[in-house]
């Protein structure tokens, strides 16, 4: 299988840089290719804008879903996303790894999520009508593609809970 694995973490010398290292080490012993994007050892670019799209007229207003799917289709897309699109390409299966901040994935990871999953590439593809709405995570091109979450978390356990004192929409419940 071709794993890919999406890492977040400033510090290599981490707890997550040794569950990364121990991931792609099982994961090579057991006959699996492997591939790591290390987001903040490429210095990923995390937001989302303008600068995504190349030959974009500078003078015309930026629509993130429409310039998105018009680079994509065109192959005007910055080439760190075309990067990490073949990358998903080739995957059988995706690992996106990262210690949970403020009770989510830390930004570059989300923008890698939005820049990446480019409408037309991981979202808003087949058919749109009054009864189906775009082929959909199952559907689309990750069809038959298998994903995991490695999430680390740096608190007690109560703060994770399904008795946190936080906003019960924003915790994990483990």
């Amino acid at each position: 299988m071709n794993v890919l694995i999406i890492y977040a973490h400033p510090e290599r010398r981490s707890l997550n840089g040794a569950l990364n290292d121990f991931a792609v080490q099982r994961l090579r012993d057991n006959g699996h290719a492997v591939q790591v994007s290390d987001l903040y050892a490429m210095n990923w670019k995390a937001p989302l804008d303008a600068n995504d799209i190349r030959e974009r007229d500078s003078e015309a207003p930026f629509h993130a879903s429409l310039d998105s799917k018009h680079a994509y289709e065109n192959g005007l897309q910055s080439r760190d996303i075309e990067i990490e699109q073949d990358k998903l390409r080739w995957a059988d299966a995706l690992i996106l790894q990262f210690p949970m901040w403020w009770f989510s994935m830390p930004a570059i990871m989300k923008g890698w999520v939005e820049r990446v999953y480019a409408y037309g590439f991981g979202y808003g593809v087949g058919e749109h009508s009054d009864t189906h709405w775009g082929d959909r995570y199952g559907e689309g091109m990750m069809a038959g593609k298998r994903a995991m979450i490695l999430v680390t978390t740096g608190g007690w356990e109560s703060h994770y809970g399904p008795a946190a004192s936080t906003d019960r929409s924003t915790t994990c419940s483990f």
